[in-house]
């Protein structure tokens, strides 16, 4: 404002008006930028593009001295980006406000003198009022009768103890058949687990699971070839980055047959017998890593119930919990891979008490999650299929709402 004002043209009156014009016109802008920074942010999180893959390879033996300590997540970028743009335009307009009240010369100091210190509180009270109005305090979970979330396809159970569960509460189309995307790797890490003495055997990665994912444009773990992972280390590279790459490694080295597509054809026929042993009547499987050829779909209801189900296995529930891992493989130069893999579940480190699972999402399935979390000796197992970015919002909401009741 001192920018502007002519001391040896406007009376101090005129001063201490528009001074008050000025504040009353700015707190309106100062209200809602609080008001929007207390709403919780939409988060954003594709969990088939851009991760982590493999570190450069160092001397066996040798210590890599910086290793690569993992890029921000879309998700976190796109956050970030939506969080810079809302601060830029509020400040914009908050300096298009005080510009206008304190243009130069004496037509902007009459127009400031017009104005009473009344009228200037009276027209701040109203926009405060006003923007009050339309973000009403958010209910208390436990007065709710159902989580108020967007999504329709929406399953919450009661876990108990973790062998047992009970029904909680299910969304308009719980039991709706559609496309779940990577939430499908589940069930491969459930069909490899069902051999847990094959955990640290050695599976060369080969050109061809590389070129898989570069022609389907798929998720990857960035494996590189004639590296020799365990399946163990398969598992986190399958789970944690939602790599189609490590899938495939594992669909091709635990099905019978004599050429790789049969090998793979036999493995997905293990994943739907086991979909049929644990009663998942609106499941059925065409991949190994959710990119469909048309008849990949499940409920939210099954995929919940599939979540319950493979957190009893210690070692599924070890990779799933793991926000960030860092590996080491041999490389086919004779020298060590340093591999780190960043988990795209935005619930790990934010959510008091998660326990994991997994993110999907496609052009045809949306966001899809399937998460886990505990407290007070209580685990909630949900699933959430064709949402859209506020898909770990609606988590927390199902969460909250489930652990209050």
């Amino acid at each position: 404002m001192g920018s502007h004002a002519r001391p040896n043209r406007i009376h101090r009156t005129g001063v201490r008006v528009a001074m008050v014009a000025l504040v009353g016109a700015a707190l309106p802008i100062s209200a809602a930028g609080l008001a929007e920074a207390a709403t919780p942010g939409t988060a954003h999180s594709v969990d088939e593009k851009g991760q982590q893959g493999a570190e450069n390879t160092a001397p066996a033996g040798h210590t890599q001295d910086a290793q690569r300590q993992g890029h921000p997540t879309q998700a976190t970028q796109t956050r970030q980006a939506v969080k810079d743009h809302h601060g830029t335009e509020a400040d914009q307009q908050t300096h298009a406000r005080t510009d206008t009240q304190a243009g130069p010369g004496a037509k902007a100091n009459d127009r400031a003198n017009a104005k009473t210190d009344a009228q200037a509180n009276a027209q701040a009270n109203g926009k405060s009022d006003h923007k009050a109005d339309k973000a009403p305090a958010a209910q208390d979970p436990k007065d709710q009768a159902a989580p108020q979330i967007k999504a329709d396809h929406a399953f919450l159970l009661d876990a108990r103890d973790g062998s047992q569960e009970r029904p909680m509460w299910g969304g308009a189309k719980a039991d709706e058949s559609v496309p779940m995307a990577s939430t499908t790797k589940i069930m491969t890490a459930v069909v490899v687990l069902k051999h847990p003495e094959w955990l640290n055997r050695q599976i060369e990665v080969k050109q061809e699971y590389r070129d898989y994912v570069q022609k389907e444009g798929a998720s990857t773990a960035d494996l590189q070839t004639g590296d020799k992972l365990t399946v163990k280390q398969m598992l986190h590279a399958m789970l944690i980055p939602s790599g189609s790459d490590a899938a495939r490694a594992l669909a091709d080295n635990f099905g019978s047959g004599d050429t790789e597509e049969a090998r793979i054809a036999d493995f997905v026929r293990q994943m739907n017998d086991e979909a049929q042993q644990l009663g998942l009547k609106g499941t059925h499987f065409d991949t190994f890593d959710g990119i469909s050829h048309g008849n990949n779909h499940s409920t939210a209801r099954d995929l919940a119930k599939l979540g319950q189900r493979a957190m009893l296995q210690p070692t599924f529930a070890e990779v799933v919990k793991n926000k960030q891992f860092k590996t080491e493989a041999p490389a086919a130069n004779g020298h060590t891979r340093y591999y780190t893999w960043n988990n795209t579940n935005e619930l790990l480190g934010s959510y008091d008490g998660i326990l994991g699972i997994k993110t999907g999402s496609g052009p045809e399935d949306g966001y899809c999650l399937v998460f886990a979390a505990k407290r007070d000796n209580r685990t909630l197992v949900g699933a959430i299929l064709r949402d859209d970015e506020g898909r770990f919002d609606d988590a927390t909401k199902m969460l909250d709402w489930g652990f209050a009741h």
